[in-house]
């Protein structure tokens, strides 16, 4: 999985570094001019889980909202 963030200001860029570090995840930063290629990727890979999950659906494969709401309703009870 990819996450692409743009930050607002160094500061952001910071505390978004030291979390990634503190949980020793590897990322890249500064991109720079591989940016264009980069966003194709991401895109690209969006583009499958969309249709991946619009065959699901279109196969039966999902669970309605109803069904969630009931089950996190008897786990609460449960708890």
């Amino acid at each position: 999985m990819s996450i692409l963030v743009n930050t607002q200001n160094e500061q952001e860029e910071k505390v978004l570094r030291a979390f990634l570090d503190s949980l020793k995840y590897n990322y890249q930063s500064g991109i720079g001019a591989n940016e264009e290629q980069i966003n194709a990727t991401f895109l690209d890979e969006y583009n499958k889980e969309v249709n991946l999950a619009d065959a699901e659906i279109s196969s039966g494969d999902f669970i309605k909202h109803t069904d969630v709401v009931t089950l996190l309703k008897n786990r609460r009870k449960t708890l």
